[in-house]
């Protein structure tokens, strides 16, 4: 195993170049397409579309414990990545841009999500409980630093871009090759500076068996002790903030009329941009180092408590509305250090639930239940919203914490995991 302060070289940066991909592929896209003349229906049914193949993922995982290592195939989808984030670039001058560019897009979706399984399999094989309890914060830091250069820094860019050249064409073609360009740059850092774990090997196994180990790495993720609690723990811990996360901003910058705060774009930057992201930040870090310091059995209350109670900010801020921008900034800091604080248990049982054989594929496939859990309840949110009103969402909201609290009670994990090995054997 690396040592702690080697791991700080390349998990931060693994999961940053796990995030940009990402938010390019399934958030940024949209705008630009938009932006390029789309049609809203189809900008949201076709990019709606590109967020399939993360909810899918576990259908092809176990590909990626049985062929290869795991180094090989993030380091593969990286050049991939940075070569088709350039290639979209270079596709927005021509005549059916919007064909060849999601044609490319499908491509990068696919590479995103592979390099996804990877990346979480690689960091299970290369740390002890102990460091992947320590960096699961960091490493949730990393992912939304890069979801924020991704969905706020490359806009801005592109924005500049358009004012410099005049063209949004030429904007988005010099935004879209540079994000490739980094993802290259990342490429190359992470075949220099990965370790190479010596669990990372490849699975010895014929061809025509392949599909054979296919099949029985889905059977014994389901065959798991304790597979029905951990289903639900998985499905329905984070319902709430499924729900909140889709609603929240749109309550910020709705007018006051409309129940909202009525707050302007620079506002939100300040608010949900600069102070909730810090705030979210320092709720992962913080929540990583309790973790492994006292281990996830006498953390998991105070966490269910610090991803639940801070929702409460929400209630307060639509039955009273205000334009006090410190107080508004106040509160989203508030609720995101809790989310941030609260989901490194999350991830954490993650980890604890894949171990064994096949844990990459089986990684994979809590992943894909939990996209599929945020994904349902995100979908019914806003017809909820338009229901209710702000008021009453928010409040429904806060009863929705009682699931989080009951799905988190019936879990089974060793009382100690998560701690620090020294610590433990102390």
């Amino acid at each position: 195993m690396a040592s702690p302060r080697a791991s700080w070289a390349w998990v931060p940066t693994l999961y940053f170049a796990e995030g940009l991909p990402y938010v390019l592929i399934v958030t940024v896209s949209g705008i630009m397409f938009r932006q390029l003349g789309i049609s809203v229906a189809d900008v949201t049914l076709y990019t709606s579309w590109l967020y399939l193949p993360w909810v899918i993922k576990p259908f092809w995982s176990p590909f990626v414990d049985l062929v290869k290592t795991k180094r090989w195939w993030l380091l593969l989808t990286q050049l991939i990545l940075g070569a088709g984030l350039a290639g979209v670039g270079l596709t927005l001058n021509a005549t059916n841009f919007f064909r060849w560019s999601l044609t490319i897009m499908w491509l990068l979706a696919f590479s995103s999500a592979t390099h996804d399984i990877s990346i979480d399999g690689f960091y299970m094989l290369g740390l002890d409980e102990g460091e992947q309890s320590l960096f699961v914060g960091i490493r949730n830091t990393a992912y939304r630093i890069a979801m924020i250069a991704g969905q706020g820094g490359l806009l801005i860019l592109v924005g500049y871009f358009e004012k410099t050249f005049g063209s949004t064409v030429r904007a988005w073609t010099l935004g879209f090759m540079i994000a490739g360009a980094l993802m290259i740059l990342l490429w190359l850092y992470h075949s220099y500076i990965l370790p190479h774990p010596v669990a990372d090997c490849t699975i010895g196994i014929s061809g025509r068996n392949i599909l054979r180990e296919f099949g029985m790495t889905f059977v014994s993720y389901f065959r798991k002790a304790d597979i029905i609690p951990a289903l639900l723990f998985i499905l329905l811990f984070r319902f709430p903030e499924a729900q909140l996360g889709k609603i929240a901003p749109l309550f910020l910058v709705d007018p006051i009329d409309a129940g909202g705060l009525g707050l302007t774009t620079g506002q939100i930057g300040f608010a949900q941009g600069t102070l909730g992201v810090i705030g979210l930040l320092l709720g992962g870090i913080l929540g990583g180092i309790t973790l492994s310091r006292f281990g996830l059995r006498k953390c998991i209350w105070y966490m269910v408590a610090a991803i639940s109670v801070p929702d409460l900010v929400y209630v307060y801020l639509s039955w009273m509305p205000t334009q006090n921008l410190p107080l508004i900034s106040s509160c989203v800091f508030l609720e995101q250090i809790g989310y941030g604080f609260g989901f490194t248990a999350y991830t954490l049982f993650l980890m604890y639930f894949a171990r064994g054989e096949h844990q990459t594929s089986h990684y994979a496939i809590s992943t894909g239940i939990m996209a599929l859990g945020m994904m349902l309840p995100g979908m019914i949110s806003g017809k909820l919203q338009e229901l209710m009103g702000y008021r009453w969402f928010f409040i429904w909201v806060i009863g929705c914490c009682a699931v989080t609290c009951l799905v988190s009670a019936f879990i089974k994990y060793e009382p100690d995991f998560g701690k620090k090995q020294d610590e433990t054997r102390s």
